[in-house]
């Protein structure tokens, strides 16, 4: 590895250091499970540009931390992109099967919500 990479490299926890209490609030966050579940669908490695969420940019970063700090990403530099990839294999050794519960009930989340019927107002 470089000097310059070297120096670029942000902090992870080790696969030993992950706890679940941290992964469990890294999710929480609707902002936080929506990376996840891209990054999911994806598979491979995406870079923070590839997200689009409604947030301002500190608190994308803010939302990337977290993630990162908690173990559930791991993210890389490469070039001037950041890139972001699941930690997938680290999870599921210490918390098996998960990341696909989670991935899983929130795509329910989302098929229940979109077939909810609205809210009828006033009276019968």
């Amino acid at each position: 590895m470089t000097t310059a990479a070297t120096s670029r490299a942000l902090a992870h926890p080790g696969r030993e250091d992950i706890r679940l209490e941290g992964v469990l609030h890294a999710l929480a966050d609707p902002m936080r499970l929506r990376v996840v579940r891209e990054i999911a669908e994806d598979g491979g490695v995406l870079s923070c540009s590839h997200f689009d969420l409604p947030v301002t940019k500190s608190t994308t970063t803010h939302h990337f931390r977290v993630l990162r700090e908690s173990g559930v990403i791991q993210q890389t530099y490469q070039g001037t992109a950041k890139m972001n990839g699941l930690r997938r294999a680290d999870l599921d050794a210490l918390f098996p099967g998960l990341i696909d519960s989670v991935l899983a009930s929130a795509a329910l989340q989302d098929t229940r919500q979109a077939t909810r019927q609205p809210a009828r107002v006033g009276g019968s």
